[in-house]
């Protein structure tokens, strides 16, 4: 996309992806599109994507805070529909779309750095942390991780236990292990794979 979000851009977007920090509400209105882990709640606030929530996923925003139903042709809904498909075909390793993350400064900077996580790959919580520098906030690197607003596009499912174990992830972690499967080129993201 050409153009960036109105607003602070964050200066560590990495590998295409332009964030807007902002602790604002403007408006907003939603989508539901399909997936192989299900349907995903796309949010967009003043057209820039602000939210993809799995079904039954944990810290997902009542219903109502989505703002109005639309269909999945209204901005920007096409090009992250289209970016996801990519994705879930193993044609995309990195998306390249403006998001508004809205949270505090501290979850804004972690959900910065899970951006820089290289697809196929897994970082500790302890290592979120030292790259933030604060090496002793892992468990606070934790709880922002768990809070991440724009599952799957800001990768939260490639943040793992410092013994490699699978750690708890909103979207459930039989969706986690899934995910990591399917980026390590272990399983196609096709349903018979996913559930």
């Amino acid at each position: 996309m050409s153009t960036a979000p109105t607003g602070t851009t964050n200066p560590r977007r990495t590998a295409g992806t332009r964030t807007t920090a902002s602790r604002t509400t403007g408006t907003r209105q939603h989508t539901v599109v399909d997936s192989p882990y299900g349907p995903l709640t796309l949010v967009a606030t003043d057209s820039v994507l602000s939210g993809l929530y799995m079904t039954g996923q944990r810290h997902r925003p009542p219903e109502e805070s989505f703002g109005e139903r639309v269909g999945p042709e209204e901005e920007p809904f096409p090009e992250v529909a289209r970016q996801l498909a990519a994705y879930f075909a193993g044609e995309l390793t990195t998306f390249d779309l403006p998001l508004r993350l809205e949270g505090t400064d501290f979850q804004r900077s972690v959900w910065a750095q899970l951006v820089r996580i290289p697809y196929g790959e897994t970082w500790s919580y302890g290592r979120l942390a030292t790259e933030l520098g604060k090496p002793g906030a892992s468990r606070a690197v934790g709880l922002a991780n768990g809070k991440n607003p724009i599952g799957i596009i800001v990768p939260c499912h490639r943040v793992i236990g410092a013994s490699g174990a699978m750690t708890g992830y909103g979207g459930g972690l039989d969706r986690k292990e899934r995910l990591l499967a399917f980026e390590s080129g272990g399983r196609t993201a096709g349903p018979q794979a996913l559930f």
